[in-house]
């Protein structure tokens, strides 16, 4: 069974890599195509090209708009004919889009898997990430064993739109904890205490964590290469924003968090991995010591 792969960023070229290794003919497309030809497998011309010559396409790219693009844009998926076919986007985006892309393909005659994930790179190399799908149970239940291929835990969520909104709350935390141990870590050292330290600390009491623990040694090695970039937790803390508003709901830490990364990425920082945050918080002083 051949599959489409479509988005190869950090991630994305993760589980790609995970499920040729597990098995799985791919067809990859990627926008900047160096990228795809990276993988050794082969590529197509187009999103149309490639959704011709399979029944499913897995998607993984940055927003609502690029899957947009990808799906029903010039030489978009739809160009190629998606009738009878399934595309499975694992991106985070906007949960109107998610419910609106399944009922704009269902109109085509295709289906559409809402499917994001929890997790970066690490547990995608070793199978381990989560994933939350919405959409038509039936087209799930097809998919499944693909995603017993990379996804430690699946979880199935009820129609489009329902794991894109839980996404964004699992988002909300994350971005959230990592904005509050960077603030803790940046604190701690200015009042003098070694890095390691102060990880150990947090490592045994309050800040004990999954989190903590995946980002321990890019924090004490200062290492802020990308697994997941301050531009993709700001984009998702504003479509958590959006959800928040549209139930008529209250946060009162969430636009305070956004904009942590929000200056962040106005400081040239919006490339790097989000622990570099904690860089931030050192360089942001009230006054002199």
């Amino acid at each position: 069974m051949r599959v489409g792969f479509i988005g190869l960023g950090s991630l994305g070229k993760a589980i790609a890599r995970r499920l040729s290794e597990q098995g799985v003919e791919l067809l990859l497309w990627n926008r900047t195509k160096e990228k795809a030809l990276e993988l050794g497998l082969p590529v197509a011309d187009s999103p149309a090209h490639l959704i011709s010559q399979v029944d499913r396409v897995f998607l993984i790219v940055f927003d609502s708009h690029a899957s947009e693009e990808v799906i029903f844009g010039k030489d978009g998926l739809v160009e190629g004919g998606v009738e009878g076919k399934t595309i499975i986007d694992m991106t985070t985006n906007h949960y109107a889009y998610a419910k609106l892309a399944y009922e704009e393909l269902k109109k085509r005659g295709a289906y559409y898997l809402d499917a994001p994930i929890l997790g970066s790179i690490i547990p995608a190399q070793k199978g381990e990430l989560t994933v939350l799908v919405g959409g038509d149970k039936e087209k799930f239940e097809e998919n499944k064993a693909i995603f017993e291929k990379f996804c430690k835990k699946i979880f199935y969520v009820g129609p489009s739109g329902n794991a894109s909104k839980l996404k964004l709350i699992n988002n909300m935390v994350l971005g959230g904890f990592m904005q509050v141990l960077s603030e803790a870590i940046a604190i701690g050292e200015l009042a003098g205490f070694e890095r390691e330290l102060l990880v150990d600390i947090l490592e045994s009491g309050a800040g004990k964590s999954y989190l903590l623990e995946v980002k321990k040694k890019k924090l004490l090695q200062r290492d802020y290469s990308v697994h997941f970039s301050v531009d993709l937790i700001h984009k998702d803390l504003h479509y958590a924003e959006d959800m928040v508003k549209d139930l008529g709901a209250f946060s009162l830490s969430l636009q305070n968090v956004k904009n942590a990364y929000a200056l962040a990425k106005y400081l040239g920082m919006g490339g790097e991995d989000f622990s570099v945050l904690v860089e931030l918080y050192k360089r942001l002083r009230t006054q002199s010591p």
